[in-house]
């Protein structure tokens, strides 16, 4: 491979425009020649950058509605020739064909166009085609020719070409890798959107980018990177924007990834509050202000340090409420003016705003070797298809509750008992291998708020003696999803202390 390649001629062709004028301005006055793209072109003649047309070294025009315009022998023959081999070298001078020897080319936005739940039509639109053909043609002659996917690459060829006169071997090579992935992960995108609709294609093809190296991972010997799916649809926190605040941790990551999916479970306005991982605070209010309020009176004691996140723009009544309270992380949709002007004086707390509502996709969990893949944990609306099985029947605030409380219970780590009461939990209890002991923790969490309340339990009651801890701690009503050998024997027990028991015929285990 040659160490160095002057650069005379380069083709540029792109659709993310950040620091192009500059970037073109400089190959100009490092003596290359510019070939561009129809709009490319008319971009840089706006910006005072003179450029060939392709189709005037192509001799045809763009075609199709620009769905053809570099797939032609004199561009790729151009790009692809081996300048180490003379019989390629004597083909293109009999075709008239002059070598290109750095290519610019960035893809159509079509993460963009599926994230943003456009029509089918403007989707497939999206998929470029001449674009990849660049791409791939020019790293893998990246012996002689040089490709550049990302604008942030710009300053250091413009560096090399300047310093050296060309580019060298280890830029060329380290350009062409990125370029590979670049196209790897583009066409990654577009086969899980094609793949939607199936649960689980026979091939799934997971592309990540690296947004951010952390400080360190669980814990501070650990390494830990965020990386962001390609297409991940709308609502992605890896793709939220910070807004304020220290780096964000691997830690304070995984816990805003538990509240932001926990907030964005229910259609009325929601907070939740997150401590490692386990929500200790979820309510449902008409202001996002009492929400918060209501999650945070589940468990002060516990929210000390945690996370919080809202399904619905933060207000500054919010913020002021929050800012007595000592959070890490806040997520939402988008913080008011006055919410950013409160949350300002914190200036250890982040802030970060998601666009969107987390559609139902994928969860995974990688295990040795190997990806587990299940789709979303979706639960019912309302009390469809539930059965009451005592002669007590729940009245309608205790159906809402028991409807609120099934739904936040999802959200607990397994084995996982939620009470709540009026919109909001008063007690949680997760992640224990006894079910009753897991009553027991959401009992003592909510002590006197406990009479009265309502119990949901994430997977049936193998024994009793979860239910009788329930009602021992003043309970009114039950949700679980019933099932059990014992379930008769359960039914008896709530009889006993008078309390209305619903089956959901669902079970909503959360293993991590």
């Amino acid at each position: 491979m040659p160490e160095l390649v002057p650069v005379r001629r380069a083709l540029v062709s792109v659709s993310d425009r950040t620091g192009l004028a500059d970037f073109c301005r400089g190959l100009v006055e490092a003596g290359v020649t510019l070939i561009a793209t129809d709009s490319t072109g008319r971009y840089l003649a706006e910006n005072g950058v003179s450029s060939t047309p392709v189709a005037e070294v192509t001799g045809f025009p763009e075609m199709l509605d620009g769905r053809v315009k570099t797939l032609h022998p004199r561009i790729h023959g151009g790009i692809l020739a081996n300048r180490d081999e003379p019989d390629h070298l004597r083909q293109l001078a009999e075709a008239g064909i002059e070598p290109i020897d750095l290519v610019v080319v960035n893809l159509y936005p079509f993460r963009e166009a599926a994230a943003k739940m456009l029509p089918w039509n403007e989707v497939v639109e999206q998929i470029d085609i001449g674009g990849p053909s660049l791409v791939r043609a020019s790293a893998k002659n990246h012996t002689g020719v040089g490709i550049v996917v990302d604008p942030a690459r710009y300053d250091e060829v413009l560096t090399e070409l300047r310093e050296h006169g060309g580019l060298g071997a280890g830029l060329r090579r380290r350009l062409a890798a990125e370029a590979f992935a670049h196209t790897a992960a583009y066409d990654a995108a577009i086969a899980m959107w094609m793949a939607r609709e199936e649960s689980f294609p026979p091939r799934i093809s997971l592309n990540f980018e690296r947004m951010i190296e952390l400080r360190y991972g669980e814990n501070p010997h650990q390494a830990g990177a965020l990386y962001a799916a390609e297409y991940s649809g709308p609502g992605s926190l890896a793709r939220g924007r910070q807004l304020q605040g220290k780096e964000l941790s691997f830690n304070n990551l995984l816990d805003l990834d538990a509240a932001w999916l926990a907030a964005n479970d229910f259609t009325e306005t929601a907070c939740a509050i997150v401590k490692h991982a386990i929500p200790c605070g979820v309510a449902v209010a008409p202001t996002d202000a009492e929400a918060y309020e209501k999650a945070l009176e589940s468990d002060r004691v516990s929210a000390f340090g945690g996370v919080v996140a809202f399904n619905v723009p933060v207000s500054e009544a919010a913020a002021k409420a929050m800012a007595e309270v000592f959070t890490e992380c806040i997520a939402a949709p988008s913080f008011s003016d006055g919410a950013r002007a409160v949350l300002a004086g914190k200036k250890n707390l982040r802030l970060l705003e998601i666009d969107g509502r987390p559609a139902p996709f994928y969860s995974a969990r990688w295990i040795t070797g190997g990806l587990l893949l299940q789709t979303a944990d979706a639960a019912s609306e309302g009390r469809e298809g539930w059965r009451v099985v005592t002669k007590a029947q729940p009245t309608e605030e205790q159906w809402r509750d028991l409807a609120f409380a099934w739904r936040a219970c999802k959200h607990v780590r397994s084995n996982a008992i939620v009470f709540a009461s009026g919109g909001a939990t008063v007690g949680i209890g997760g992640g224990q291998t006894s079910r009753v002991d897991a009553v027991e923790i959401a009992a003592r969490k909510a002590g006197d708020r406990a009479k009265g309340a309502v119990m949901a339990s994430d997977a049936f009651f193998p024994f009793r003696d979860g239910l009788d801890a329930g009602a021992a701690a003043g309970i009114a009503a039950v949700v679980q999803p019933g099932g059990s050998v014992r379930d008769d024997e359960l039914i008896a027990a709530a009889g006993e202390h008078g309390i209305a028991m619903v089956f959901t015929g669902m079970r909503h285990f959360r293993h991590g």
